[in-house]
C-alpha cells in the first residue's frame, strides 16, 4: 500500500511512572516515536492527541502504585478514546489474577517485570504488526469500489458496476430515480449524486413525501405567500426555491397525491412554480432526484401514479439490492461501523467473535443497512468483552448441527419400531408377536436381546 512507516509514524506510547525505566525503555524502541507519560491523566491526553497504535502500561500507576485499580481504569480510558489500540500491560506483581483481569479488559497481552529488552521489544513488534494489518483492512474496506458515494459501502461486484454507471451520469443534469427497500441507502446514493455533480457547492434539499401530511405539502414543496390560508402569516419560500441551484431530493415519490403530482409535472415541464395563495410564476434552476420503495408500474396500472411524470423522474433509474441479496456485504459493512461506533459510544470493543460473524452472514436483515446499525449500535453498548458475540448482537448461539443418521441406523430405528408395535399388539405373547412379524420365534428371541426390548 504505502510502503513501510517511517520512524515518525511507528509511535509507541510509554506509561510508567519510574523515570529510570522510562529512559531504559525510550533506548530500547529508539526505531520509534517515543512518547512517555507517568501518569493516567497525562497518558490519556496523549493517546486523544496523537494517537499510537501501541502503549506499554504500567499495572501499577500512582496513586495505587502496589494496586491494579489505576492501570486498569487507564487501560479503560485509553481503549475508548481508541478501540484499536494495542495495550501492553507491564506489572511486577506477581498476582496471575490481575493478568486475567487486564486482558478480559481488552488488554493485548500482558508482561511481567523485570523487563528483558529483547522480549518485550517482540511483544512490541507482533502487536504493532497486527496493528498495521488491522489498518490496512480498515482502508481497503472504506475505499473499495463504491465507497466514493460518502456513506455507501459494498463490495458486491454487480452493484459496484451500478455504482460505476451512477457516477458517469451525476455531472449531467437528467433525472434520476432510486428504487429499493426501506433501509437500503437511497438518499446515500442521491447526496452522492449532488457531490459528484456540477451543482455539489449548491445546496442538497431533501423532502420525504410520505412524512408530510398531504394538505401542508403542497406548501412545503412549492412554498406560500402571506394570508394564503390560516395561519400564514408571511411569505415563505419551498423546498424546491430553496434548492434553487442544487439538487432537490423527493424521498418516497409514490405518496405523492394525484394533484400534486400533476403539479410537480408542470414544474418538471417548464422549471417555473407558484406559490400557493400567489399569482406570480418564479422561474427554479434545480434537479430533481427521486426515490421510493414501491413498484412504480404497479402503481401506475392502479391508477395511484402518473405515468407521464414517472418518465420524466426516471430518465435514469437505479434500483439498490436489499442487504440480504449482496453477498458478503452485511459482515463487511459491519466490521466497518464496529470502529466507529465503539469510538463514539466511548466501548473497548475491538472486533467479533466467530459466532458474531456467522450470525451476521447468516441473517436476512429485512431492515437491511439501517436495521444492521441499530443492532450494531445496541451490541457495542451491551457488549461485556473485547469482541461483540451472537449474544450481544440479540442472536440466539446456533445449535450443533444435527447429527445425519445412517442407512444402517435408518434400518435399524424402524426394525425396533416395528418389533416393539408386534409385542404390544400381541400383549408380549412371543408366539403371536412372531406371527405378526412372519419370522420364527428364536429369530424374534435374538432381535429382542439385540435391541434390548423388555418383553
Amino acid at each position: 500500500m504505502s510502503g513501510k512507516p517511517s520512524k515518525a509514524e511507528r509511535k509507541i506510547l510509554i506509561v510508567e511512572d519510574d523515570p529510570g525505566l522510562r529512559r531504559q525503555l525510550r533506548w530500547a524502541f529508539e526505531s520509534y516515536q517515543v512518547l512517555t507519560a507517568e501518569n493516567r491523566q497525562s497518558a490519556l491526553e496523549i493517546v486523544a492527541r496523537e494517537q499510537p497504535p501501541v502503549v506499554v502500561l504500567d499495572l501499577g500507576l500512582p496513586p495505587d502504585a502496589d494496586g491494579p485499580s489505576e492501570g486498569l481504569a487507564t487501560l479503560t480510558g485509553i481503549l475508548e478514546l481508541e478501540p484499536e489500540c494495542k495495550v501492553i500491560m507491564m506489572t511486577g506483581q506477581a498476582h496471575r489474577a490481575y493478568a486475567v483481569e487486564a486482558v478480559a479488559g481488552g488488554a493485548y497481552d500482558f508482561y511481567h517485570k523485570p523487563v528483558d529488552a529483547d522480549i518485550l521489544g517482540l511483544i512490541v513488534t507482533r502487536a504493532y504488526e497486527l496493528w498495521t494489518l488491522e489498518e490496512e483492512h480498515r482502508k481497503i474496506a472504506r475505499y473499495s469500489a463504491g465507497y466514493e458515494f460518502p456513506g455507501f459501502l459494498t463490495t458486491f461486484p454487480k452493484l459496484q458496476q451500478t455504482l460505476k454507471r451512477v457516477r458517469d451520469v451525476a455531472d449531467s443534469d437528467i433525472g434520476v430515480l432510486i428504487t429499493g427497500e426501506s433501509g437500503t441507502g437511497k438518499e446515500l446514493i442521491a447526496r452522492g449524486v449532488h457531490q459528484h455533480s456540477r451543482r455539489a457547492n449548491k445546496p442538497f434539499v431533501a423532502i420525504n413525501c410520505a412524512a408530510i401530511p398531504d394538505h401542508l405539502l403542497e406548501s412545503e414543496l412549492f412554498g406560500h405567500e402571506k394570508g394564503a390560508f390560516t395561519g400564514a402569516i408571511k411569505t415563505t419560500i419551498g423546498k424546491i426555491e430553496q434548492a434553487s441551484g442544487g439538487t432537490l431530493f423527493l424521498d418516497e415519490i409514490a405518496d405523492l397525491s394525484l394533484p400534486l403530482q400533476a403539479k410537480l409535472l408542470r414544474f418538471l415541464q417548464e422549471r417555473v412554480i407558484e406559490r400557493v395563495g400567489g399569482r406570480t410564476t418564479i422561474d427554479v434552476d434545480v434537479r430533481v432526484l427521486s426515490a421510493t420503495n414501491q413498484v412504480l408500474n404497479q402503481a401506475i396500472e392502479a391508477g395511484l401514479f402518473r405515468e407521464d411524470l414517472y418518465y420524466r423522474l426516471s430518465e435514469f433509474s437505479i434500483e439498490l439490492p436489499p442487504l440480504r441479496e449482496r453477498g458478503d456485504d452485511a459482515v463487511v459493512i459491519a466490521n466497518d461501523l464496529l470502529g466507529k461506533l465503539a469510538r463514539d459510544l466511548r466501548r473497548p470493543v475491538r472486533g467479533f467473535g466467530a459466532d458474531a460473524l456467522s450470525a451476521l452472514a447468516a441473517y436476512d436483515w429485512p431492515g437491511n443497512v439501517r436495521e444492521l446499525q441499530n443492532c450494531l449500535k445496541r451490541a457495542v453498548v451491551t457488549a461485556k468483552g473485547r469482541k461483540v458475540t451472537a449474544a450481544d448482537l440479540g442472536f440466539e448461539t446456533p445449535s450443533p448441527e444435527p447429527k445425519r443418521e445412517t442407512l444402517q441406523e435408518a434400518r435399524d430405528r424402524a426394525e425396533r419400531a416395528t418389533i416393539e408395535n408386534a409385542m404390544a399388539v400381541s400383549g408380549g405373547n412371543i408366539s403371536n408377536a412372531a406371527k405378526i412379524l412372519q419370522i420364527s420365534r428364536p429369530k424374534l428371541y435374538n432381535l429382542l436381546r439385540r435391541f434390548e426390548i423388555e418383553t
